[in-house]
């Protein structure tokens, strides 16, 4: 079974917002001549990669909700200019939206298991004709 990582995607308002941003990475990588992926680069390297790219994701935390993932392509380590280790978690150039699921604030990542994970909704939005405020209300109130 995949295990996957938890992210809190700041300064993201909404899944569209972190669509547009990882269709810029996606248009910029293939300017460059290399494949349409986004790079997500963080402090600490997992110790469980072997599980995690056995097709696991990196599950979004939007505005206090889990709301979407990128599959996990490949993780790197390298150094930065700094001489401070650091990784690239290489993701999928696919966003896709989850079932909204509650969670607090915590720093960094956290290994998410697959029997944890929120749903893909597979291309049907929950409320999509709602306002995102009020999508994100009535999902913390366990009515989505």
């Amino acid at each position: 079974m995949a295990l996957h990582l938890i992210k809190l995607c700041v300064g993201a308002d909404s899944i569209e917002d972190v669509r547009e941003w990882v269709s810029h990475r996606c248009l910029t990588a293939i300017a460059a001549g290399l494949e349409p992926h986004s790079v997500h680069t963080t402090r600490m390297f997992p110790k469980r990669t072997e599980e995690l790219l056995d097709g696991g994701s990196l599950y979004w935390v939007i505005k206090g909700q889990v709301q979407a993932r990128q599959t996990l392509l490949d993780i790197r380590q390298f150094k930065g200019e700094d001489g401070i280790s650091r990784c690239d978690l290489v993701l999928g150039p696919e966003v896709i939206e989850t079932s909204p699921a509650p969670k607090r604030p915590f720093q960094g990542w956290r290994y998410l298991n697959a029997e944890e994970a929120p749903r893909d909704l597979g291309g049907q939005s929950v409320g999509e004709d709602m306002p995102a405020d009020l999508r994100r209300e009535l999902a913390e109130l366990g009515l989505l």
